[in-house]
Parts: structure tokens; C-alpha cells; sequence
């Protein structure tokens, strides 16, 4: 198994809105999520790719202990489980 903390796991898929509101909770407590937005680089880089709105958040493995009691309060809390 790698030693690299630098590692991502991805903790949410889903709408932007859902996402942006997970990562300001994050950022509450100094973890600093990755969000991927294939439609949005589609946009930008022309691919035209469609990617049913769908936006991905990830976080690094070492940082997964504390940030996934965080993100299943926030998805019980909007109801979206």
C-alpha cells in the first residue's frame, strides 16, 4: 500500500449546490476539498462533454477520518442521504 498522503478519495457526487455547501463545511475545519466539475471543464476546454451536472468532491485519504462524520451530518442535515 502506498505511503503517499497526498492520495484522493472521492466523498460526494452530486449537484453543485450540495457540493459548494460540503466544501464550505470542510473548509470549517482546514480540510481543503478538490471539487471536479466535468461539465464546467467541458465548457471551458470545448469538449462540449455532458456530464449529467453532476460535481465530485474529494479529499485526501489522511484527512477521510475527520471529513466523512462531517459529510454525512451535512447530507442528514439537507436530507439527501
Amino acid at each position: 500500500m502506498s505511503e503517499n498522503k497526498e492520495e484522493t478519495v472521492r466523498i460526494y457526487t452530486g449537484s453543485d449546490i450540495i457540493a459548494t455547501g460540503l466544501v464550505g463545511r470542510l473548509e470549517e475545519v482546514n480540510i481543503t476539498p478538490i471539487l471536479r466539475d466535468d461539465e464546467q471543464s467541458g465548457v471551458m476546454f470545448g469538449s462540449g462533454s455532458k456530464f449529467d451536472d453532476q460535481v465530485r468532491v474529494y479529499v485526501r485519504k489522511d484527512e477521510l477520518p475527520v471529513a466523512q462524520p462531517i459529510v454525512d451530518a451535512f447530507l442528514k442535515e439537507i436530507e439527501e442521504e
